[in-house]
């Protein structure tokens, strides 16, 4: 998640901040509340993914359940990679002939490659439910460390703003399959170490912990490092704005430490970048811009998401099955309405969230404008960006928003500061020759003033209690796979055609069968993005007709007339896959696919539990 923390050096008055800490014992490890802290987000990590263990090997998200399978395959391309010395940027186990560009796709390399041993292990169905767990935990705890050590004092406001951080509606939803969304610890390990960039002295060690931790997020998620950056470049421009004569004092240091990291971050992934542009099965931009057209509903905003314990599945038919990144429900908007007005006169800290809310709130709204549901015809921000600008044409709206859940987890955190009468951040250090304000001393406000804050962060927050992500049962695959049986039957260098073929819409099961055996065999197509025709990026490979036709019997749910040109089309569509066998198992449609085939391929052979034809003698 893009957090837009501040340092201490950016308060009002750096110089009796710095003073200030310089009195205060220097904290040298976790205290017994940090772990206690870490314990509860471990353990809201578990309940997220309750559903999962009820059943980890056969069960997958209701709501993404390609998007879980295709996580799944990763895992298992990471600990095949890694056991057979192969490059990790590129995979000839789906897509078969033409394979899959890993750079150009959520590869998740930066984890997937070093949980390997786990992998070969536990297999990809235990390794996912762990790792997505895990990753909720980690993001919490690292927000939790970041605010703890460098925003607020109150170890129980930085418990709230790390929680909401690593748990938010968002990133849960998005836990609903895409782990690659959640992976956000290191993103407050970088925004930290932006700001630290200004340290006089330190620019080169600062900028090349800059470079290793922006190197590694690369390979987890780059879109979340993009809208960090973005972040990240509109806090420097607003503190400019809000303090032109420090920031000119500092610019030196920080441009240079910048610089240094850039430049570390480059020389370590400049070959998988380019690879991933220029490489194999690489493609420039969606076509059609899928993408750019997903804007946000602006009732998102105020409506409860589903995955939460105020969360209704009814309102998706209303608005729509969005992402959820801006469902943060009225209690949380109402909250944030009043804290920035309340907060703002007194802390840069929060002038800065309100800017980073209202800007990424707006940008979200895409290129035209959506109410309930419904287009509006009024023209949004995104109608003036061109989507055939780099980058830009491959970012969605609507995940913009995702800063502005940042920043709310840490306007939560400075509220609860503010309330516990802690000064740090809300309220602004005197300037010299000043006395201290009475409400910049710590417990200093009544009770009931206390009392009313509290409960007031508690009504916003708590309606955002996640819910475990909803889980459903899929079919394990065939002994025939599990067991080994096809082993004779598939040489190097040939394919197992699993039927339903693996694609964005069908074929999840079949797509499973690659990932649960740890690509044992490569088969063709599949669920990924790669190039058209034209070099555009598409969902999945450019349909053969034998597919085309395979994937049409199923959604009629009866075998067309069957003509030579289609056995002939059939032969020719198994030889460019290098098919060795056809294999189909238990489905819904088992009668109208064994009938297709039948059909084009002739009499199948019955074992174990899958119908097999063999066509090696013809391909």
């Amino acid at each position: 998640m893009a957090v837009p923390v501040i340092d201490s050096s950016l308060n009002p008055a750096p110089e009796t901040v710095e003073a200030e800490s310089a009195t205060r014992p220097r904290r040298r490890g976790p205290t017994r509340v940090d772990v206690l802290a870490i314990g509860a987000y471990v353990l809201l990590g578990v309940l997220v993914c309750l559903y999962y263990w009820v059943d980890v090997q056969n069960r997958v998200s209701s709501h993404l359940p390609t998007d879980h399978s295709w996580f799944e395959w990763l895992f298992s391309h990471g600990a095949y990679s890694v056991m057979h010395l192969e490059n990790p940027l590129f995979s000839t186990r789906q897509n078969a002939p033409d394979g899959v560009n890993m750079m150009a796709n959520t590869s998740l390399l930066g984890v997937t490659l070093p949980l390997a041993p786990l992998t070969w292990l536990l297999g990809p169905q235990v390794v996912y439910a762990l790792y997505l767990g895990g990753a909720l935990a980690a993001t919490a705890a690292t927000s939790y460390w970041m605010l703890s050590r460098h925003l607020v004092r109150s170890r129980a406001a930085a418990f709230v703003g790390g929680a909401f951080l690593g748990f938010a509606p968002g990133i849960v939803h998005h836990a609903n399959g895409q782990p690659n969304f959640v992976s956000n610890f290191l993103l407050p390990l970088i925004v930290v170490r932006v700001f630290r960039l200004t340290e006089p002295g330190r620019w080169r060690r600062n900028g090349l912990v800059l470079g290793l931790l922006v190197a590694y997020q690369i390979f987890i998620n780059e879109e979340m490092l993009l809208l960090t950056a973005l972040a990240c470049l509109v806090i420097v421009i607003a503190y400019a704005i809000m303090r032109p004569r420090t920031a000119r004092a500092r610019a030196g240091t920080f441009g240079a430490g910048l610089g240094f990291g850039g430049g570390v971050a480059l020389l370590l992934t400049a070959y998988p970048i380019w690879y991933q542009f220029n490489g194999p099965q690489s493609y420039r931009g969606l076509q059609g811009g899928v993408f750019h057209s997903w804007g946000e509903d602006i009732v998102a905003f105020v409506t409860f998401p589903r995955d939460t314990i105020a969360g209704n599945e009814a309102v998706e038919a209303t608005i729509g099955m969005t992402e959820q990144n801006t469902w943060f429900g009225w209690p949380m908007v109402l909250f944030t309405v009043v804290a920035l007005a309340l907060l703002v006169r007194r802390s840069l800290v929060a002038r800065i969230i309100a800017v980073l809310v209202l800007l990424f709130s707006v940008a979200s709204l895409g290129p035209e404008i959506r109410f309930n549901g419904e287009l509006t015809g009024i023209a949004g921000p995104w109608s003036y960006i061109s989507e055939d600008v780099p980058l830009v044409e491959m970012m969605m709206p609507t995940r913009l928003t995702l800063v502005t859940t940042a920043a709310l987890g840490v306007l939560l955190a400075l509220a609860w500061d503010a309330v516990a009468g802690n000064r740090r951040s809300p309220v602004p250090a005197p300037r010299s020759g000043e006395p201290v304000p009475a409400t910049a001393t710590a417990g200093s406000r009544p009770r009931w003033q206390r009392g009313v804050g509290y409960a007031a962060i508690s009504l916003a927050v708590l309606p955002l209690f996640p819910t475990p992500l909803p889980a459903k049962e899929v079919a394990p695959p065939p002994t025939f796979i599990t067991s080994g049986a096809w082993r004779p039957y598939v040489p190097e260098g040939r394919t197992l055609v699993p039927v339903p073929i693996p694609s964005n819409v069908h074929g999840l099961s079949t797509l499973r069968w690659s990932a649960l055996t740890q690509h044992e065999f490569p088969i063709p197509a599949g669920y990924f993005i790669g190039p058209n025709l034209d070099g555009e990026g598409v969902f999945g490979a450019p349909n053969r007709p034998t597919s085309t036709l395979v994937y049409r019997s199923m959604d009629a749910g009866e075998v067309p007339e069957l003509t030579d040109e289609n056995r002939q089309q059939a032969v020719e569509d198994l030889r460019f896959w290098r098919a060795s066998v056809v294999v189909l198992g238990a489905h819904p449609r088992e009668a109208v696919l064994r009938d297709l085939l039948t059909g084009l391929l002739g009499e199948p052979q019955r074992v174990d539990d899958v119908w097999l034809w063999d066509v090696r003698d013809r391909v």
